[in-house]
């Protein structure tokens, strides 16, 4: 299979325009890509541009650290779901995570979870190995299909290669089933393919186009 197929090609700039993210659809068209990623106000545009294509609308919720109010984290994702979006890439509230508050984390997930395909980003760059381990076995109760390692501003984005592959190891051991997304910094095919060896079904990256070129350079 090509690795196009397991790339979220993502958008998540606050300053991103509507030819940045045509751009972004038009790619994901062109190179076949799982998904494209972006922010919720960029939702309903994708949604028309990539009508009748294979490629699924992914909405990032609540970055960096999934810290706002369940009510308001709830109308996010009813409000991406009105304009299109296909799957939800939604953060963990670390802070309850940090502070042993599960039963809270599932409270706010399970909902979540009902309304659409769901990942749950960890923010795994925060967190001790327990940590990561707790957090993808509440991902999976809470009734996500995919437990994802970052979102920007964490500091996995600033660690090597091999640290991050050690964090999609233990996610994939804790819970088994769900699949795994690597995101943060993930540049070219060499990076790519590394995510994939370590456990990762699904790439988030700006960088799809680059990486499937570098698969395919005589392409």
């Amino acid at each position: 299979m090509s690795i196009a197929k397991t790339i979220d090609h993502t958008n998540i700039n606050n300053d991103a325009t509507e030819e940045d993210i045509k751009k972004l659809c038009d790619e994901a068209k062109e190179y076949g890509f799982h998904g494209v990623c972006v922010n919720p106000e960029w939702v309903n545009f994708c949604a028309k541009e990539l009508e009748g294509s294979e490629v699924k609308v992914v909405v990032l919720i609540d970055p960096p650290m999934g810290l706002s109010f369940h009510e308001e984290r709830i109308k996010m994702c009813e409000r991406a779901k009105e304009d299109g979006a296909q799957e939800l890439d939604i953060v963990m509230n670390i802070v309850d995570l940090k502070y042993d508050r599960y039963e809270k984390i599932l409270e706010d997930l399970k909902p979540v979870c009902s309304l659409l395909d769901t990942k749950v980003i960890i923010g795994s760059g925060y967190l001790t190995d327990n940590e990561i381990k707790k957090a993808s076995e509440l991902t999976k109760e809470a009734g996500a299909i995919c437990v994802k390692t970052a979102t920007f501003k964490d500091p996995l984005e600033e660690r090597e290669v091999e640290e991050k592959g050690c964090h999609l190891k233990i996610m994939k051991e804790a819970a088994p089933g769900l699949l795994v997304k690597a995101s943060g910094n993930i540049r070219n095919y060499t990076q790519a393919k590394y995510m994939i060896d370590s456990g990762a079904d699904i790439i988030g990256t700006s960088s799809g186009v680059q990486i499937v070129k570098d698969e395919n350079p005589s392409s």
